[in-house]
C-alpha cells in the first residue's frame, strides 16, 4: 500500500515543456520522495513525498510499491538530463581513505552491520575530506531504475548530507550536532574542530528513544549540553513533542538554514528534506 504524504507543484514553472530538467530520488525501505529541478529557471518544479506499508523492512515489498508507483505518477516516467538517487538506511560505514581498500570492502561493515555473501557493497569517495563511505544499496531498486531512464548516479544519503555540512561549516568555530529526522528514523552527524567527529543512524519510536540516543552520543563525545549547538533539520518542527523534548534537555538549539533558496518550494519547510534537494549542487 503507498500514502501519498505530500505533493507539490511550482505553477509558476512550466517545466514539462523545459529540456533541462533533473530529477532527484531518495529511497528507503519504508517510503519514497522525488523532486524535479530546472537549472536552466533555478528552480524545484514538483516534489513528492509517499510512504510504504512495509512493516517487515522487506525489499522485496519495497520494489513492488515503487514500480506500483512509477506506474501511477507520469512524473516517473519523463526522461530527464540526469537522475540523482540517495540511498536512505543504516547499512553504511564510514572508513579513513589511508585505510581504504576498494577491493576488500566487506570487512568494513562486518562490526555494525549484518552482511550476506551475495550483498553488493559500493562506496562513495567524500568531496574534500580523507572520508570514504562504504555502504549496501538497495540493488533491486538500482536495477529497476537502470531499466527505466537507462543510467543515473546514485550515492548513500549519509554522503550527501556529510559532504554538504562540511563544505558549509569547515570554517566556523564550535561543535556541531546536526539531527536529521524523518518518520521513524534519524541520522545524526557531529563536527567538532572544522572536522567529522562522528555520523550514526537510529530508529526511534517515542520521544524519549529520540532524547535518549541525542544524549548519549554527547556523552560519549564530550559534547556539554549548555554548550554545543544542536541543528534540526528534516521532518521535525517547533510544535511537534520531538522538538519539546529536546528542548528540556539541550540549551542552544535552531533549525537547519540552507545557503540556497532556490532549492526551496512553498509548502516545504526549509530546514527538511536536505540530501533531497542537495543534490542538484
Amino acid at each position: 500500500m503507498i500514502k501519498e504524504i505530500k505533493k507539490l507543484a511550482n505553477n509558476e514553472l512550466d517545466f514539462l515543456n523545459l529540456e533541462d530538467n533533473y530529477l532527484s530520488i531518495q529511497l528507503s525501505l519504508d517510503g519514497f520522495s522525488f523532486c524535479v529541478y530546472n537549472k536552466v529557471h533555478s528552480q524545484v518544479g514538483f516534489f513528492g513525498i509517499y510512504e510504504f506499508d512495509n512493516n517487515t523492512g522487506s525489499p522485496f515489498k519495497q520494489l513492488e510499491c515503487i514500480k506500483e508507483l512509477f506506474a501511477q505518477e507520469k512524473l516517473l516516467q519523463l526522461n530527464y538530463k540526469s537522475v540523482f538517487v540517495t540511498h536512505f538506511n543504516n547499512l553504511v560505514t564510514q572508513v579513513p581513505k589511508p585505510l581504504f581498500n576498494k577491493n576488500n570492502l566487506a570487512p568494513y561493515l562486518h562490526y555494525t552491520v549484518k552482511v550476506l555473501e551475495n550483498d553488493f557493497i559500493a562506496y562513495d569517495e567524500l568531496n574534500n575530506s580523507e572520508i570514504i563511505n562504504v555502504y549496501i544499496p538497495f540493488v533491486n531498486v538500482n536495477n529497476f531504475l537502470l531499466d527505466t531512464y537507462e543510467s543515473f548516479d546514485y550515492k548513500h544519503s549519509s554522503t550527501v548530507l556529510i559532504e554538504n555540512l562540511l563544505s558549509q561549516y569547515k570554517n566556523l568555530e564550535g561543535n556541531f550536532c546536526f539531527v536529521n529526522v524523518t518518520a521513524h528514523n534519524f541520522e545524526i552527524v557531529v563536527i567538532k574542530n572544522k572536522k567529522l567527529e562522528l555520523f550514526n543512524f537510529f530508529s526511534f519510536s517515542t520521544k524519549e528513544d529520540f532524547i535518549y540516543y541525542i544524549l548519549f552520543t554527547a556523552e560519549q563525545l564530550n559534547l556539554n549540553p549548555e554548550e554545543f549547538e544542536l541543528i534540526l533539520m528534516g521532518d521535525i518542527e517547533k510544535d511537534s513533542e520531538l522538538y519539546d523534548v529536546v528542548y528540556q534537555y539541550i540549551r542552544n538549539i535552531k533549525f537547519y538554514v540552507p545557503n540556497d533558496a532556490a532549492l526551496q518550494l512553498n509548502g516545504i519547510a526549509s530546514h527538511s528534506h536536505f540530501t533531497l534537494l542537495n543534490q542538484f549542487k
